[in-house]
C-alpha cells in the first residue's frame, strides 16, 4: 500500500472564534486575521520540500475562504467535502460557552463530559455520528490518493475526532492537544496503519492563533 500523507488544517479566525463563539454549521466567514492567516498558510506549504498535490475543504465558508488561499498559493483546483463540516451544535449554535452552560446546564454538562451518544436539541449531532462521517471520508480519500499528499482545510471538531482516530483515543477522553487556527497537522496513512507526524503546527503564523479551548 502506497503511503498517503494528510496535512489538515484548521480554518483561519473568524469573528465568532474571537467571541468564543459556538458556530457549528453557521456559516460564519474569516475575519481580517483569519484572512492573513490563510495567506501565511498557503505561502508555507507552497515552500514546502513536498507541498500537496490534492487539496480539499469543508463546503462551510469559513473553511471555503481558507481553501481558497491555499489554492491560490498551491495551484491546485479545490474540491468541497461537506462530510468535513464542522459538528452540528443545535441550540448552541451562537451563544459564547458560557452562555450556553448558563442556559443549558445539563447539555453543557454532557458536552463537556464528552458523553458519546448525546446530541444537542434542535437538530444537534452526537460524537458517535461525527465520528463515523468523518472517518468514513478520510478513509475514502486516503484511497483514492495513494501516494498523495493531501491538504484538507476543515474545523476544530473535525480535528479533534481525526487526533483521535489516529491515536485510537476514546471519544470521552479530555482532550490533551491542541487546535489552532490555521494550525497544520500532518498525518500519514500506511499498511500499517494511520499515525501523527506532528500536530498545531503554527510556525508559518506571525503570532499566535486561537484555540476554542484554554488548555494549559
Amino acid at each position: 500500500m502506497a503511503i498517503t500523507r494528510f496535512c489538515f488544517v484548521r480554518h483561519g479566525e473568524t469573528p465568532w472564534n474571537a467571541e468564543r463563539r459556538i458556530q457549528g454549521h453557521t456559516d460564519v466567514g474569516l475575519d481580517d486575521e483569519g484572512l492573513h492567516q490563510a495567506e501565511l498558510a498557503g505561502r508555507w506549504l507552497a515552500a514546502a520540500p513536498s507541498p500537496p498535490t490534492v487539496l480539499y475543504s469543508s463546503d462551510l465558508l469559513r473553511a471555503r475562504q481558507t481553501a481558497e488561499r491555499l489554492a491560490a498559493a498551491l495551484g491546485l483546483p479545490l474540491q468541497l467535502a461537506p462530510e468535513l463540516r464542522e459538528r452540528r451544535y443545535g441550540v448552541f449554535e451562537g451563544l459564547t460557552y458560557d452562555e450556553a452552560k448558563r442556559r443549558f446546564p445539563d447539555d453543557y454538562r454532557a458536552f463537556e463530559h464528552r458523553e458519546p451518544d448525546y446530541a444537542f436539541p434542535q437538530g444537534g449531532e452526537s460524537l458517535r455520528t461525527l465520528f463515523a462521517r468523518v472517518t468514513g471520508r478520510i478513509e475514502a480519500m486516503r484511497v483514492a490518493h495513494p501516494g498523495a499528499t493531501v491538504a484538507v482545510v476543515t474545523h476544530g471538531g473535525v480535528l479533534d475526532i481525526i487526533n483521535r482516530f489516529v491515536r485510537a483515543n476514546p471519544l470521552q477522553l479530555p482532550r490533551d492537544f491542541h487546535i489552532p487556527n490555521t494550525g497544520l497537522n500532518w498525518v500519514v496513512a500506511a499498511a500499517d496503519g494511520w499515525r501523527i507526524e506532528s500536530w498545531a503546527e503554527t510556525r508559518h503564523l506571525d503570532h499566535g492563533a486561537l484555540d476554542e479551548l484554554d488548555l494549559a
